[in-house]
Order: structure tokens, then sequence, then C-alpha cells
């Protein structure tokens, strides 16, 4: 196993969603349940999951086309998603 790839994806996805609205309903749901070990569970098996298949496809995609063009596609959709999210407020 490559540490330095373990610990650059952690640092990157921890960061990442800090904040983000998933952390937020988790909150949300923790707050309004008796069980939180039940929101932490159910929340962490569908990023675990979530996680999953992102690697899978991305692993897919590898065998198909060089990793600058996905990198390069999955930028621009991170763009139009922010900028989609901006206008229909």
């Amino acid at each position: 196993m490559d540490i330095k790839t373990l610990l650059a994806t952690f640092s990157l996805i921890f960061l990442a969603e800090l904040g983000d609205k998933t952390q937020f309903a988790a909150l949300c749901l923790a707050a309004d349940s008796k069980s939180r070990v039940a929101v932490f569970l159910g929340a962490s098996l569908a990023l675990v999951t979530s996680t999953l298949l992102a690697v899978i496809l991305g692993a897919l995609l590898a065998r198909c086309f060089p990793p600058y063009i996905i990198k390069t596609v999955a930028g621009i959709l991170f763009i139009v998603m922010g900028a989609v999210m901006l206008l229909t407020r």
C-alpha cells in the first residue's frame, strides 16, 4: 500500500467534506435521533459505498482514457456544478 497516496486521499476527502451538505444532514439527523450510532453507521456506509463506486468508475475510465482527460473532465464538471448551484439559489 502506498502510504503517501493514502494520506493524500484522506486529507483531500476530509477537507472537502468539512461543511458539506452531507455533513449537515448527518448533524441534523443525529440531533433529531436517539440512535446516534445508527446515524453514524448509515452515513459511514453511504460514504463508503459512494466512494467504492467512484473508485470502480475511475478504474474503468482509466482503461479507456489517459488520466489528464479524466482530470480535465472532472474539473469542468466540478465548475459547471458549482455554477449551477450559484445560479439556482
